[in-house]
């Protein structure tokens, strides 16, 4: 049987050469960038602001060692700090992002739909005071969604708490937590029009040297 001629052999148009390419770029980002903080687009509807690269760097390595060595970690309404969490290969952490927005859910088990509404909404294998730190981000500068937040945050911490809120919540914060201001000032992919600031219930790194 004889060779087929160069007419014989497929090809593909522009079109669909053009998807194709596109199709393995795509691919090639869900592995090598699966954690990378840009995946997933900020959803203003949903309060959604990220993290600069160098707050969420600098978060998770506070809850990662706030945590200890084989600890857990909640991630509340703050998928910037779990999506650094898990892009530093720290495999010995337990992990877990409580998100409104499900897109999130790629993530697999470590995904937890949550509901600031429903703050202790939560399935059977989240028990309570499972976690070695708490943090969490309320998604509204409201009264209303700081307490029902905080609700969720002493349900599922041990003990130590990382609250990143906006400066005028520091009032109710310290009332519904027991938390402090500290001297790290986090930043924002985007300029927000408050000020943004963390609260700790421990003796942190983030207080000190800043």
């Amino acid at each position: 049987m004889s060779d087929l001629e160069d007419d014989d052999v497929p090809q593909l148009s522009s079109h669909a050469l053009a998807a194709l390419q596109e199709f393995y770029a795509e691919k090639n980002q869900c592995g090598g960038d699966k954690y990378n903080v840009g995946r997933i687009e900020e959803n203003w509807q949903l309060s959604q602001f990220w993290y600069s690269q160098e707050t969420a760097l600098h978060l998770a390595k506070e809850v990662t060692a706030a945590a200890g060595e084989g600890g857990r970690v909640a991630c509340v309404s703050t998928p910037s700090v779990y999506l650094k969490l898990r892009e530093l290969h720290r495999e010995d952490l337990a992990v877990h992002l409580f998100e409104y927005d499900r897109r999130f859910s790629i993530y697999g088990e470590e995904f937890i739909f949550y509901d600031y509404n429903n703050p202790l909404d939560f399935p059977v294998n989240i028990a309570p005071h499972s976690f070695d730190i708490v943090i969490a981000d309320p998604p509204y500068l409201s009264e209303e969604c700081l307490r029902k937040t905080s609700e969720t945050i002493k349900y599922l911490t041990q003990g130590k708490i990382l609250l990143c809120t906006g400066a005028v919540m520091e009032e109710e914060a310290a009332k519904l937590l027991g938390v402090k201001m500290c001297k790290f000032i986090p930043k924002h992919t985007r300029t927000l029009a408050n000020e943004f600031r963390c609260y700790l219930n421990y003796d942190s790194q983030l207080d000190h040297d800043m």
